[in-house]
């Protein structure tokens, strides 16, 4: 098992029910495979630049661990979702 951390950057005009269950959808693919260890929510913030006429976004930090082959499952779901506007997993080091 590898530790990873994931960003993900939401579409601010989400509503925070759907937000919420979004969230939870992705925790629960992680935790089918792994194990979620937190998620901080960083709250609505100014993006570095605009995406997508947007210019601010609803940022979400996960840290979970998982085996090798997760994230590509997971990223897979990060794309086919249209709210999310930005995403990032990273490999923590041991």
């Amino acid at each position: 098992m590898n530790k990873y951390e994931s960003i993900l950057v939401f579409r601010p005009d989400m509503e925070d029910d759907a937000r919420e269950q979004l969230l939870e959808r992705f925790k629960s693919i992680i935790a089918a495979q792994g194990n979620v260890e937190s998620v901080d929510d960083w709250g609505k913030k100014r993006l570095a630049y605009e995406i997508e006429k947007l210019q601010e976004g609803y940022y979400y930090l996960i840290n979970f661990e998982a085996s090798h082959d997760l994230p590509i499952e997971l990223e897979r779901n990060y794309k086919i979702s249209d709210q999310v506007i930005r995403y990032n997993i990273i490999r923590k080091d041991a």
